[in-house]
């Protein structure tokens, strides 16, 4: 590949969905080619979701060229298929910039463009959003259309039926089922099957629009006519295939069209414009479209980093990533290996989530239960009654979908329930919706649960082999995407007077002034604190105190009471307002001790860029913090 961009024909005259509007059918097509090399280039080069945005390249123009955005809303569900959308609304330019600090979101964000009516980050959610804004044109008596585009792995969250159950009558409404056959991880059960039968009814599709031409070309044809046709079509389709599910709730259903046919494409969705029923639309397309490593490896192409184009992304097993991840999947089989009532649940993410080993060691005792994270936590409860040990691993921003049945069907009936949340604290490009800074803060507030938030792999597994083998109640082990640090090394073999075990590491020294608290990846930026401190204000100036396990807290409580510092500084990953910080807080607060606190935590949603820049922005710089806690 070049290395600056080449000069595109007609892309590079395309800044705005009113500029396809003059192009012929042949120019939307070649302009669907220069789309793909464009984003080929710019994903190898920044990173970001590549074998989706391939794939949906067509469609995403078909629907500019038909619908008139920002006047029709166009839905991105997960949104990490919207790279195209981005670059036909006036992005095309800052495409550079992509899942960089201050650059475009790798997903659709309301405050990025008037194109973007919906944010979107999480499975399941343009559906229920693309009705409400539907029922709104209703009563406002708009006759714009709202437009749902869903990937087909979204069809086993349960928001999607929720949905589909609220969308009787609902006027133009349109859903574009995007069936690449593939989600994250391959799709499971029954919806999967469902999808494969219907399928095969392209044949039908082709037969009713040479009926309807027909019938539209007769002179004594008239619209009524037009739709009697209709319905005695539908009717016979019911009869060779079955009614579809999409129909039953009320959708006219047009398909499967091919996904990467413009002519077909433009077809449908102009059908689609006449129909006063809410329709649903199956399009076919293959994930990676044009870049035949894409199309041949899913999972690899799905979210890459940076890349040779010619050579390709790197195959990476997760066996072989220095991570938390990596470090989870080899523990929990050797756990399992010991004990036969262990059970791997997954929502989708069985790779992502270090569980791929575990899947082919113990595929009898492996449940990848779709993306479905709330069925998750109460499936994860029926094996607990069933007197197996449940292990969830869900990623902390997904695991926030589970807190109804975490706080209901887990914690309320006490049960011996294990989830493993990755990803805890800031995930970088990912951004806002992805960053799990919420976890500790909703999860402290919670009866019967033990937290744990380890800083190494050796804590890690230590909570693991506690949670499993010696709780018999709710347990959470929390942490972050990537490896652990040195520092978190050098934590655990340094300091005099220190205090260790599987709740903590406390190094004492009497008279200090100054007692650092913190957990989880953050306490080693804390530890740098406290270093600097004993460093230039004697080394027994400060204490540090390094959680492992951040709920219950009884166990620091007496130890913060007998320290002689009078000033205790928190740092956390996380947000403040309920957080383990706010707690240590009001506990010295309510105790009448005579010590002042000082909290440096997060207190808003933040955006993407690279971890490092994200950290120095929130504010969790050790030299920032020092200088702030000693006045300097």
């Amino acid at each position: 590949m070049p290395e600056t961009q080449k000069d595109f024909r007609i892309l590079d005259n395309i800044n705005s969905p009113e500029d396809l509007k003059s192009l012929k059918i042949p120019e939307l097509k070649e302009l669907s080619g220069e789309i793909r090399e464009f984003l080929l280039w710019n994903i190898s080069r920044t990173g970001g979701h590549l074998g989706s945005n391939l794939g949906i390249v067509e469609t995403s123009v078909a629907l500019h060229y038909v619908f008139d955005s920002p006047e029709d809303k166009i839905i991105w569900d997960v949104g990490h298929q919207s790279y195209a959308h981005k670059i036909l609304t006036g992005r095309k330019d800052r495409f550079c910039s992509l899942r960089k600090y201050g650059g475009i979101s790798g997903f659709p964000k309301i405050s990025e463009s008037v194109h973007d009516p919906v944010g979107t980050g999480h499975s399941g959610t343009a559906l229920p959003a693309a009705i409400g804004i539907a029922r709104a044109n209703m009563l406002e008596n708009k006759k714009a259309s709202a437009i749902a585009v869903i990937g087909d792995g979204s069809f086993t969250c349960g928001l999607v039926y929720e949905a589909l159950n609220n969308s009787k009558d609902c006027k133009n409404l349109i859903v574009i089922l995007n069936d690449n056959e593939m989600s994250i991880s391959k799709n499971v059960g029954t919806v999967a099957d469902y999808l494969a039968n219907i399928r095969t009814t392209k044949k039908y599709y082709e037969l009713r629009q040479r009926i309807k031409n027909i019938l539209s070309a007769m002179p004594f044809a008239g619209k009524i006519f037009v739709k009697f046709t209709q319905k005695i079509v539908r009717a016979l389709r019911r009869s060779l295939y079955n009614a579809t599910f999409f129909e039953q709730v009320g959708f006219d259903f047009l398909g499967p069209v091919d996904g990467h046919s413009i002519d077909k494409l433009l077809a449908v969705l102009n059908e689609a414009k006449t129909r006063d029923n809410p329709v649903f639309i199956h399009v076919k397309t293959r994930k990676g479209r044009g870049y035949d490593k894409a199309e041949s490896s899913s999972e690899i192409y799905h979210s890459v980093g940076k890349f040779n184009v010619d050579e390709g992304a790197e195959e990476i097993k997760n066996g072989d990533i220095d991570s938390f991840s990596a470090n989870f999947g080899k523990k929990i089989c050797e756990a399992a290996g010991e004990n036969n009532k262990i059970c791997a649940v997954t929502a989708a993410m069985a790779e992502g989530t270090g569980l791929d080993l575990f899947r082919e060691k113990y595929p009898e005792r492996f449940f990848d239960v779709g993306i479905a994270e709330s069925h998750a936590a109460v499936f994860a409860a029926g094996l607990a009654i069933g007197g197996y040990i449940p292990v969830f691993a869900v990623y902390s921003s997904f695991f926030q979908r589970s807190y109804d049945q975490v706080v209901h069907d887990i914690a309320l009936q006490n049960l011996h329930a294990v989830f493993c949340v990755d990803r805890a604290g800031l995930v970088g490009e990912d951004g806002a919706t992805h960053h799990g800074i919420f976890d500790a803060a909703f999860l402290n507030h919670i009866p019967n649960i033990t937290v744990f938030s380890p800083s190494s792999y050796e804590e890690f597994n230590k909570s693991f082999d506690y949670a499993v083998n010696k709780l018999n109640s709710p347990a959470v082990i929390r942490y972050p995407k990537g490896g652990e640090n040195q520092k978190s090394k050098n934590l655990i073999n340094s300091g005099k007077n220190k205090t260790e075990n599987l709740d903590y590491i406390y190094l004492k020294n009497p008279g200090a002034e100054y007692l650092i608290i913190s957990y989880g990846r953050i306490s080693n930026i804390a530890f740098e604190v406290y270093e600097k401190l004993n460093e230039n204000y004697g080394e027994n100036s400060s204490e540090f105190m390094k959680l492992n396990k951040i709920k219950p807290l009884d166990y620091i409580f007496p130890e913060i009471l007998k320290s002689s510092a009078g000033n205790i500084i928190l740092i956390e990953e996380g947000i403040e307002n309920g957080g383990i910080s706010e707690t240590i807080s009001s506990f010295i607060c309510k105790s009448g001790a005579n010590k002042k606190t000082r909290i440096f935590a997060l207190n808003d949603f933040t955006e993407h860029g690279t971890t490092e820049r994200l950290f120095e922005t929130s504010g969790f710089n050790p030299d920032k913090i020092y200088n702030i806690i000693t006045g300097s």
